[in-house]
């Protein structure tokens, strides 16, 4: 198969890549010009803003399966920067869908949105299921919603094979510290290597939220490709969503240090949403996936990975 990871230098991307490289699958994946691939695939530079750039490079590869990772990816930034945002996440999935719509009509388009669609759900709704009605809660979710939209209008008008995801928190090794693992993991590191004073800042720890390992998310995502439906969209993550405290604790725990925990008001966002749990029956029944790593793991192989970076700097 030959598979084209649009987004590849991403957090994602690198695991995606990755695991299809290991099932034997012909892998493309794209970048910005400032940004570098280093898993062992053909690489090309592109930005999803170019319309026909994209065209070009589909028609040039014909892939048999397109992976849609691009994106802004953080709710945090989303706030700062809408416009932007928006521009990526909305804008950049049309040039997608077109372009593949007219070069790569045969293709599988795999979407990739987010739990955070959901938006403000009553926790009796918990765990939510993909017929849920979306109530986007910040301007990130706003933006997957409309992609998503997007994508089934073109299944319905241009019969194309596309899979849609939300695919709910995930995390592990290598990825931005603007995620909360990686963040509180990368804080403690810093604490244990003497680079930061022995206190932690967080934000809000009530939340509850759906973690899943980057490692399990790739697995689902190639699984998709074999037995997902056509125009479905699916529920990826854990189903059992467990509070940022937890998260803190767990990470505090492992630390070597005592470490003093401290509210930021900044880590504080202008919208939470209470709780964030989903129903993942739907791609269980269809594929035959769930999450096989536990919280916990996830935790300790980030906090080991930001040990080692840190102690090379």
């Amino acid at each position: 198969m030959k598979a084209l990871i649009i987004g590849g230098a991403g957090f994602v991307g690198g695991y995606l890549t990755d695991e299809l490289l290991s099932a034997g699958h012909e892998v493309h994946a794209t970048c910005l010009e400032n940004e570098d691939i280093t898993e062992k695939c053909a690489v090309h530079h592109l930005d999803i803003m170019d319309k026909e750039a994209i065209g070009r490079l589909i028609c040039e590869i014909s892939p048999d399966v397109v992976y849609h990772l691009a994106a802004q990816s953080s709710v945090a930034l989303s706030w700062k920067i809408p416009q932007k945002t928006a521009e990526i996440n909305i804008v950049g999935a049309i040039n997608v869908l077109e372009a593949v719509r007219e070069f790569a009509e045969k293709a599988r388009l795999i979407m990739i949105g987010s739990g955070e669609e959901y938006g403000y759900i009553a926790p009796n709704a918990c765990p939510i299921k993909e017929s849920e009605p979306l109530a986007p809660a910040n301007i990130y979710a706003v933006t997957k919603a409309a992609q998503e939209m997007t994508a089934k209008v073109y299944v319905r008008a241009y019969h194309m094979d596309i899979v849609m995801v939300r695919a709910f928190n995930h995390s592990g090794p290598r990825q931005s510290i603007a995620f909360v693992i990686s963040d509180f993991c990368r804080q403690i590191a810093a604490v244990e290597c003497g680079l930061a004073p022995p206190e932690m800042l967080v934000g809000n720890l009530s939340a509850k939220r759906d973690f899943t390992d980057v490692r399990d998310i790739v697995r689902a995502y190639g699984l998709l490709v074999e037995k997902g439906v056509s125009g479905k969209v699916y529920n990826v993550g854990r189903g059992n969503a467990v509070s940022i405290q937890y998260i803190l604790n767990t990470a505090l725990a492992m630390s070597h240090s005592r470490i003093e925990v401290k509210n930021d008001p900044k880590r504080m966002r202008a919208s939470d949403i209470p709780i964030i749990e989903p129903d993942v029956s739907e791609i269980f029944r269809d594929t035959g996936w769930k999450a096989e790593i536990s919280v916990e793991r996830t935790i300790e192989d980030t906090l080991n990975y930001w040990r080692e970076v840190l102690k090379r700097s």
